[in-house]
């Protein structure tokens, strides 16, 4: 007779969280437009309604205080009509803070611009700025706001956007952008530290600037954790030819596979 002994092992269990990258649509382009001739040519509402329609996963402005693109008024009327996600971008002054307190979006993007800067071009010095940033995100929270904070892709700067409390860090992606168009793998490499900072530190990741149906699937297909991607200027040139729903469809396939 043969006894038979089993050995069981245990090994332990993981919870997998899976990320799918949602896409965010900015349509400061269109106001861009629609000021350029007065009037409400294009309703810059309605488009934001259409990109939703469409596949967009969230709305992204970012009122500057000369409104030559998004106005305050654009704000207010969006967040009553956003079924999505509504993100405001900007450099936290006085008149932002009171902006995003009063609308209170689903997420705030702290961007270290000047008014007269034509668009984003560095993130935030967050180990120098810390006590600067640290109540404002604070104030945020209060109010039960996503906070993310535009860094750099420097692995340092998404540890100090960490102490100072944000849920999120968005990775400036426009030297990723340029030097793909050259040499995509060390391109890849050179944000990898940093979003993989990120991951480590248990902190959403957000990217965006310059990217394009042409960078996008390989970034995405590197960071497979990246939260958000924000993208405004390719998606409203991209739509002059595809138009915006076929536009949108693109992105979202891109993102997918």
């Amino acid at each position: 007779m043969h006894k038979s002994i089993f050995f069981c092992t245990f090994a332990p269990v993981f919870r997998v969280v899976l990320v799918m990258t949602k896409l965010s649509v900015n349509i400061n382009k269109v106001a861009t437009l629609r000021n350029a001739r007065g009037g409400n040519v294009p309703d810059v509402q309605q488009f934001a309604l259409d990109c939703e329609r469409f596949g967009a996963q969230g709305i992204t402005v970012h009122p500057r205080p000369d409104e030559r693109h998004i106005r305050r008024e654009d704000v207010y009327l969006l967040k009553s009509m956003i079924k999505t996600e509504l993100n405001i971008e900007g450099n936290p002054t006085e008149a932002f803070r009171e902006l995003v307190l009063d609308v209170v979006p689903t997420q705030v993007t702290l961007v270290p611009d000047t008014p007269n800067q034509l668009t984003s071009n560095h993130g935030w010095n967050t180990k120098h700025y810390l006590g600067t940033l640290q109540p404002i995100v604070d104030e945020f929270h209060a109010k039960r706001i996503r906070v993310s904070i535009f860094v750099d892709a420097n692995p340092e700067m998404v540890l100090y956007a960490k102490k100072a409390g944000a849920d999120r860090v968005e990775i400036y992606t426009g030297p990723f952008a340029k030097l793909y168009e050259t040499d995509s793998k060390k391109a890849i490499e050179s944000v990898r530290a940093a979003a993989e900072k990120a991951q480590e530190l248990g902190m959403g990741l957000n990217m965006g600037h310059d990217l394009n149906l042409h960078n996008l699937g390989e970034l995405i297909h590197a960071f497979p954790w990246i939260a958000e991607v924000s993208i405004g200027h390719a998606i409203i040139s991209d739509a002059l030819y595809l138009g915006i729903e076929e536009t949108i469809k693109k992105y979202r396939y891109v993102i997918a596979n």
